[in-house]
Order: C-alpha cells, then sequence, then structure tokens
C-alpha cells in the first residue's frame, strides 16, 4: 500500500519505512507526526472522500542541510557576473504506516 502525501508545496509518493527529505518542519527527532494523505493506492485506489478515514504516520529522523546550490548571473557586453550558493533546510521523516 502506498500513499501520496503534501507537505511543504510538495507531493511525495510514500509507504511503510521510506525515510524522505521534506522542507523543515517543527519537531525534535524522535517526535510523531501525523500526515493526511491525498491518495491511497494499493489493491484498490481511493482519492476523495474515501481517503478522508486514513492517516499516513511519521516520525522526525533528523534535521539538516542540504548541499550547496550555486546560481551565476551573467549579462553580455556590461562585464557583470554574480556568484551566489544556497543551501535549503530540511527535515528527514520516516514513514512507520498507513492506517485507514
Amino acid at each position: 500500500m502506498f500513499a501520496i502525501i503534501q507537505t511543504g508545496g510538495k507531493q511525495y509518493r510514500v509507504q511503510e519505512g521510506d525515510v524522505i527529505r521534506v522542507e523543515s518542519l517543527k519537531g525534535e527527532a524522535g517526535d510523531k507526526l501525523d500526515l493526511a494523505p491525498l491518495f491511497v493506492g494499493g489493491d484498490k485506489a481511493l482519492f476523495g472522500d474515501a481517503v478522508s478515514k486514513f492517516v499516513v504516520n511519521a516520525e522526525v529522523v533528523e534535521h539538516g542541510r542540504g548541499e550547496k546550490l550555486y546560481i551565476r548571473k551573467y549579462k553580455s557586453g556590461v562585464q557583470f557576473r554574480r556568484r551566489t550558493g544556497h543551501r535549503q533546510d530540511y527535515t528527514a521523516i520516516k514513514i512507520l504506516g498507513i492506517k485507514g
């Protein structure tokens, strides 16, 4: 059985035992989370009102920062060059189960 969840403006396909990195969430390592699925699949696909009774149980594993991404800006003819970097914060969560 798998589920589609939405957090941080992005959607993720998860199943029991998966560890995924999502945008930063509040909570310490070891805290439990309950996420509402948008879609539940497996033997039979469920979405809409049929999914409202399901819940995805997850646990916060760690908080961290992703690898550095470099952004380069360039304009021809005017000697304009800029290089900046960005590191996105993330929270790793482990999916404990899909209950319904």
